[in-house]
């Protein structure tokens, strides 16, 4: 299985698990997932959720390599795919940790901020790396780091695509906490039976008045993103992008 599930003592783990891929996500990944936390609304022995990745990353992103396409419709259909997963996990009315070994970058450092906590390693780190293979950022990127860290830094991690070390992450406010490597199950774990022993209906109500602080709304934003994800596919940046990561070489972007 792509996507591990178990449920203990009130808690649900959920494991990105393609270890070979860093856990790119493909298609099916995204579906499941979307599936998963939509039936963690509805199961009252799911009180708080782990979200984590096998391996020595948490989530490499997209799986590239399936990325290619030109068409307009098929383009925002998958992006709405994408937009359900995050939805799904921004909407759950329970507590979300983020546990997070090695890499999180594109919209695995989205779906990691998607999450209400995030504990991660001292070997986590964190890129906005869309612009390497001419796209924007998606999974509500721009309207996650906007909230947690102002429109300049925000600005700085996209235009760049720096790796953001897990030390700095937690400077910056995009984390929460950094443990060493060897602690971070028992860390997310600690964290998560303290949330699945509290009052979490009263959480979940928190939770609902934290996203109606902010103007414009998620979904608005991912709508836009959407949109301009479409037509970012559609550019030759975009496939001379994909295809020097293919060919593992530099790509030679002309702007247009």
């Amino acid at each position: 299985m792509v996507i591990d599930y178990k449920l203990e003592n009130n808690i649900a783990y959920v494991t990105l698990n393609r270890p070979d891929k860093l856990n790119a996500l493909t298609d099916e990944m995204y579906n499941r997932l979307t599936e998963l936390f939509a039936q963690f609304q509805t199961d009252d022995n799911v009180r708080t959720v782990i979200l984590t990745g096998a391996g020595r990353a948490f989530c490499a992103g997209s799986d590239v390599t399936t990325m290619v396409n030109t068409n307009l419709t098929a383009g925002r259909a998958r992006m709405q795919t994408r937009h359900a997963m995050i939805n799904a996990i921004v909407n759950l009315e329970k507590p979300v940790i983020a546990a997070v070994r090695g890499a999180a970058v594109g919209i695995g450092f989205s779906i990691a901020m998607a999450c209400d906590l995030v504990v991660a390693s001292d070997t986590a780190k964190f890129s906005q790396v869309f612009k390497k293979i001419g796209l924007v950022p998606d999974g509500g990127s721009i309207f996650f780091l906007t909230q947690r860290i102002g429109v300049a830094r925000a600005k700085e991690l996209v235009y760049t695509a720096r790796m953001l070390p897990a030390e700095e992450a937690r400077e910056w406010g995009i984390i929460n906490r950094v443990v060493p490597d060897a602690e971070l199950e028992a860390n997310a774990l600690a964290l998560a039976q303290e949330m699945a022993g509290s009052a979490t209906f009263a959480l979940a109500l928190a939770k609902k008045m934290f996203q109606g602080m902010y103007t414009p709304n998620l979904e608005a934003h991912l709508e836009q993103e959407n949109l301009c994800q479409a037509i970012a596919k559609l550019t030759d940046d975009h496939i001379e992008g994909v295809t020097a990561f293919k060919e593992k070489r530099a790509a030679v972007f002309k702007g247009r």
